[in-house]
Order: C-alpha cells, then sequence, then structure tokens
C-alpha cells in the first residue's frame, strides 16, 4: 500500500499551461488602450491626462491598501488594478471631477473586486461597477461635462446649419454626444415642426462617419476613434488575450437590430443608421476590452456568443427605447450577472463520456 506521504499533490483545477501571466496579460490591456488614449488626451487636452492619472494611482492604491488590510499578497504591481482604473478613465465625461473619479475607482476596487475576494472572484466588471456608481451618484456630472469643440468637429457650432435646422434646435444639437444628438434631436426637431429625416442625414452623412471612425466627436475618452480601439483589440486579438467571439456576436447583434428596427420605421438609410450605432458611443470599448474581461465572462466558445449576443440586444433595446442615449456599461453588467448560469448551460462534454451523460459526468 503506497504511503500518504510518497503521493503526488495535485492541485485544483482547471489544468492548463500558458505561457502568459497576468502581469503580461493585464499590461498587455494597457498597451492595447494606450493609443486610444493618447488620442483622447490630444482631442481634449490636459484633462482627460490628469483624470487617467488619478483613476490610475487611486485604484492602485485601493487595492494595495485592501490587501494589506486583509493580510493578502500584495499584488497590485499586477497591473489588474491599473486596467481598471484606466478602463475607469475612459469611461467618464473629458471635464469629470478628479475627486468623483478617484471615489469611482475606490468603489471599483474596494467593493466590487476586494470585497469579492480580489482577482478572479468579482461577480461583475469593476471599472463598469464604477461608471454604474458614478452615474447613480452624480448624475449631473456624468451627462454635462462634456468638451466644447471649436472648429473641425463634426458637431461644432461653426460647421454651418447646413442641414436646415432650426436655430434653437442646431445649438443644442451641437452641444451633444453623437448618440444624445440622435437621442435628443427627435423631440426637438418635432417641437419645432421639422421631419426626422434630417437628423438621419446628419448622423449618416460622410462628415459624421468618418469623425465617429477616426475620431474628434464628443463623449467620454473611449468614444473619440474607432479606429485606435480596433487596433488595440487587433493587437489583443494577435497576442490571443481575447477571441473573436464576444466581440463580433456584441457588435454584430447591435448592426442587425438597429438594422431592422429602422428598416420596419420605413428609415430609407437604415443600413447606414446601423453602422452609426456601430460607430457609435462606447461600443467598441465595451465589446473589445470590457466585455471580453475573462474573470466576468463565459468559458466556453457558444457561451461567449450567447452572452455578446445578449449584451448586443440590451445595448440596442436602451438605445432605441430606454431613457438613456446610451447602453453598453449596463448590458455587461446585467449579463455578468448570467454568466454562471450561461456556463451551466454551454459546458463542453466531457471526454470520455457519452452525450447522454454529459450532465452526470460519468459513462453510464
Amino acid at each position: 500500500m503506497t504511503d500518504k506521504k510518497d503521493m503526488l499533490h495535485v492541485s485544483y483545477p482547471p489544468h492548463m499551461q500558458s505561457g502568459e501571466s497576468i502581469p503580461g496579460v493585464m499590461w498587455s490591456v494597457v498597451g492595447a488602450l494606450a493609443p486610444a488614449c493618447a488620442f483622447a488626451v490630444y482631442l481634449f487636452g490636459p484633462p482627460v491626462l490628469v483624470l487617467i492619472i488619478v483613476s490610475v494611482i487611486s485604484a492602485v492604491t485601493a487595492e494595495a491598501s485592501m490587501q494589506f488590510l486583509l493580510k493578502r499578497p500584495v499584488t497590485a504591481y499586477d497591473g489588474s488594478a491599473a486596467v481598471t482604473g484606466l478602463l475607469l478613465a475612459m469611461n467618464v465625461p473629458p471635464l469629470a471631477p478628479v475627486w468623483m473619479v478617484a471615489l469611482g475607482s475606490f468603489f471599483a476596487v474596494i467593493i466590487v473586486k476586494q470585497l469579492f475576494g480580489g482577482l478572479g472572484f468579482n461577480i461583475f466588471n469593476p471599472a463598469l461597477a464604477g461608471r454604474a456608481f458614478l452615474m447613480a451618484s452624480w448624475p449631473l456630472a456624468m451627462t454635462t461635462k462634456w468638451y466644447s469643440f471649436s472648429a473641425g468637429n463634426v458637431l461644432s457650432p461653426d460647421i454651418g446649419n447646413s442641414f436646415g435646422f432650426p436655430p434653437a434646435a442646431f445649438d443644442a444639437l451641437t452641444r451633444a454626444t453623437p448618440l444624445s444628438l440622435l437621442k435628443e434631436g427627435q423631440k426637438l426637431l418635432a417641437d419645432n415642426n421639422v421631419a426626422a429625416d434630417r437628423l438621419y442625414d446628419l448622423v449618416t452623412s460622410p462628415a459624421m462617419l468618418k469623425s465617429l471612425f477616426l475620431g474628434n466627436v464628443g463623449g467620454v475618452a473611449g468614444e473619440t476613434s474607432a479606429l485606435l480601439l480596433l487596433a488595440g483589440a487587433l493587437f489583443l486579438l494577435f497576442r490571443r488575450i481575447i477571441t473573436w467571439h464576444i466581440p463580433v456576436a456584441f457588435i454584430g447583434t447591435v448592426a442587425l437590430s438597429t438594422a431592422v428596427y429602422y428598416y420596419t420605421a420605413a428609415v430609407p438609410c437604415f443600413y447606414l443608421m446601423a453602422l452609426f450605432h456601430c460607430l457609435s458611443g462606447g461600443l467598441f470599448l465595451g465589446a473589445f476590452f470590457m466585455a471580453t474581461d475573462v474573470v466576468t465572462s463565459p468559458v466556453s466558445a457558444k457561451g461567449m456568443i450567447a452572452f455578446g449576443a445578449g449584451c448586443g440586444l440590451i445595448t440596442s433595446v436602451i438605445r432605441l427605447w430606454g431613457g438613456y442615449p446610451e447602453g453598453v456599461a449596463y448590458s455587461i453588467l446585467i449579463m455578468n450577472a448570467f454568466v454562471p448560469l450561461i456556463d451551466r448551460f454551454t459546458r463542453p462534454r466531457v471526454f470520455g463520456t457519452r452525450v447522454s451523460a454529459r450532465t452526470a459526468g460519468v459513462e453510464r
């Protein structure tokens, strides 16, 4: 009989070998976000740089402090807290108060991450939960602290009222983000007895779509350039840090659902409206950098597709019928809560068993 002390000690599953480490993955995400962050600083100026620095330092400080108080190994240098702080900074208006962003980082790391057990145990995406906390606590600052553009921006007042909007409505529209423009513009034009077709012509114009793709639009720091976010996402895909399943399902569902909506509404440029929704708001940032969070997303390919499709559907519902112009953050948080259920119904077959024995995990 084998002596127990001679037996091998096996760690808990899953038993997977990978050349990646947590710091390697996290700092790769920071590198992938760096071009979009740099462009946001160029576009909005020093206030965004200050927000990013304060948010990251607050997140790292909160993580190190909580780990020390809870007598856990201090791993604040691994980059996970820095990613949380960076993503939170990219989800607030450029002119948001610095103290507010610092509180959001503290909430994200202390409440949503560390009190749930630390990295790998949090149920919700910490950065998005921090954003939701800020939105619930200081909604005015989260919805009005937008940057005022001058020449060059597609919605700046000096572009000229080429679409023939009433002066009062045009002044209001040029102070809005693209999604707010679409959401609030319909009511403004209806109050001024102007057909909504002019609004659709504006949001699907080449100037608008080009600005959305390349940058130079109002919004949070993570909504400025779809091109730079896509470049960072391709880097993560190349490194195999993320997979295509969630982003494609997420963005594809938004494109399909909005196209169907505007087609049934008899909008002639329904396909361009779908493109507008894909390029605007935080869709690229959410689909590639937050919905793909390995801790709060499903583990199987089927589960990832279902998760992404659910995020896309909820985003479309909020954008099209909700009172808030953007729904990416809330869609991801809602679907985070369903991840255990999705994993339960999409777990892969156990090797060496029959299909009928999948749920039992043994061969009958």
